[in-house]
């Protein structure tokens, strides 16, 4: 079959799926399946469930790719109504896992050796099958336990053929939604599509995973597990075997005597480590990518999986995020409003003192409940929807960042339903915070660029000679960069087509109102010169105004 006709076969699946589930009602208040809506003739009576079952439902009838699309679309809480978000939130991996035989071919011709050179066993039945790969078990020559993750064969294909109808179907809600530009659905594609390239790509995997391992080499937190990186490729990873309880498991870790309390404040503090500390977070830390070590259940530590979604912050983000989540820990709702105006994610006209008004209606609602109530990740929601009224920019790299938050809080809560998130992350953040200024790491960072510093130094007296010559001999340029005055020529040129039109306009008319008095001069087409006078100087002035 052709590409067109396996687009528009696929279309046709699509369309049909959406009919069955009665996706035009989710339309009407999920802005994204909005022209979906138009293209779905019939549909069996579901009243019986959600418009978020719905929908999950249709997400994972139509395959892997739309099931992870489902995955990223849950993060955007700024979009989407909570309940449709958080029935996304469920989606699972879990899809039918593809044969043994398949996957020993792709390994051997990934890494050019024969099965049985490279392990000493090779188990074809699978561990686990999700929709971007699936795990095998193994062992090495050297006897150690692996696990080795193997991407679907043509997975990269059928993920091109959909992310384009995903494309297709977000320009239409883009340029036919009322509030398309604000919530910039192509973006969002854009985004599903670099996190989902990404997870395709085993070594890029591999190097996430190497460099959680370094930071986190010494935590009595977490364990991130060992990387054969002479067995990684494009298609084929290899990774140490662990072995511990999945952290979903609450009843196994309670009869087992594990200190949940315990547990779930390590997976707090693991948060604001990666993200404050190291710049560098496992973005997709759901229950199901998460074990429990087995061996200390008074003072248990957390095993990390699936590292193909990690994510950091720019310098700039990663201080105004931080200097944010300090000032709502400490009530100053006025640094809030000015920090959202620094960064660049509200107008520079923003008043602050209206969005200092909407923080403290968000966050003193939340400091009334009980502190075991708090949810710092909500807390963030509220103000990324208040602050729409504002004319917020949506950041997807923190719309990330907020996921993950609301995710490891969930967590927390679900094992330790007592847990005071406000006391376990306020200490942390801040003795970080404290650490990143004090005078030692401020030497370090120092000492760090000193060496690029020393090597501009020789430059210096000759560059400082040239400015000051230019300045005295009044050679110095001041040039000022804004994308609006770029504009700026064509602007003034309209301007003085629209002066010299509107005085020839004026000049018409007055001429008319004084040669009306002498009811004289010539005719033309049965009108006399003063009335053409004074037409042409009315049509000219509105034209001047249409042009405006």
């Amino acid at each position: 079959m052709s590409n067109p006709l396996r687009q528009g076969w696929r279309l046709l699946t699509i369309t049909a799926t959406l009919s069955r589930y009665r996706l035009d009602e989710v339309a009407r208040s999920a802005h994204w399946f909005r022209p979906v809506a138009w293209l779905t003739p019939g549909r069996r009576d579901s009243k019986a469930l959600s418009r978020g079952e719905r929908l999950r439902l249709a997400l994972q009838e139509l395959g892997p790719v739309f099931v992870k699309f489902g995955q990223v679309l849950s993060t955007r809480r700024d979009l989407l109504p909570l309940d449709i978000a958080d029935e996304l939130a469920k989606l699972q991996d879990a899809v039918e896992p593809f044969p043994g035989a398949q996957a020993q071919a792709i390994i051997e011709a990934q890494l050019q050796q024969p099965i049985d050179s490279l392990f000493n066993s090779f188990q074809q039945q699978p561990l686990a099958s999700a929709s971007i790969a699936q795990v095998h078990a193994a062992e090495l020559k050297d006897g150690q336990s692996v696990v080795v993750k193997v991407v679907r064969p043509g997975i990269k294909q059928r993920i091109r053929q959909d992310v384009s109808l995903l494309r297709t179907l977000a320009g239409l809600a883009q340029r036919y939604h009322p509030e398309g530009q604000r919530i910039r659905p192509l973006e969002v594609v854009h985004e599903f599509e670099t996190y989902i390239f990404d997870e395709l790509d085993m070594q890029r995997e591999a190097a996430n995973a190497s460099l959680l391992r370094r930071y986190h080499q010494h935590s009595r937190d977490v364990y991130i597990p060992k990387i054969y990186w002479s067995y990684c490729k494009q298609h084929v990873l290899v990774m140490e075997r662990v072995h511990g309880i999945p952290i979903k498991d609450k009843q196994t870790l309670q009869e087992r005597g594990f200190n949940l309390e315990r547990l779930a404040k390590r997976g707090i503090r693991l948060f604001y480590t990666q993200v404050f500390r190291d710049n560098l977070f496992h973005a997709d830390m759901h229950p199901g990518n998460l074990l429990v070590a087995e061996d200390n259940p008074d003072d248990p530590r957390i095993i990390a999986l699936d590292f193909g979604i990690v994510a950091s912050l720019s310098p700039k983000d990663l201080y105004y995020i931080g200097e944010n989540f300090l000032a709502i820990f400490e009530q100053q709702y006025r640094r809030v409003a000015e920090l959202h105006v620094e960064a660049g994610w509200v107008p520079a006209d923003t008043r602050l003192d209206e969005m200092e008004a909407s923080v403290r209606t968000v966050c003193e609602s939340s400091f009334t409940r009980p502190l075991n109530e708090i949810s710092f990740g909500e807390m963030l929601l509220k103000l990324f929807q208040v602050a729409r009224r504002f004319k917020l920019t949506i950041q997807p790299q923190l719309i990330m960042l907020q996921k993950t938050l609301l995710n490891i809080e969930g967590l927390g809560r679900d094992l330790y339903p007592e847990l005071d998130l406000w006391a376990v992350a306020k200490p942390e953040l801040e003795a970080i915070v404290r650490h990143k200024r004090s005078p030692a790491a401020t030497l370090k960072a120092l000492r760090r660029r000193l060496p690029m510093l020393l090597e501009r130094t020789p430059d210096m007296p000759e560059l400082i000679h040239q400015t000051l010559k230019k300045a005295v001999a009044g050679e110095l340029e001041t040039r000022l960069r804004h994308p609006q005055l770029d504009e700026l020529p064509n602007l003034l040129k309209q301007q003085r087509r629209a002066t010299g039109l509107a005085i020839f306009g004026g000049a018409l008319l007055i001429s008319g109102v004084l040669l009306l008095d002498y009811r004289s001069g010539p005719v033309i087409l049965n009108i006399a010169l003063p009335s053409w006078l004074c037409f042409l100087a009315a049509l000219g002035a509105a034209v001047s105004l249409w042009r405006r």
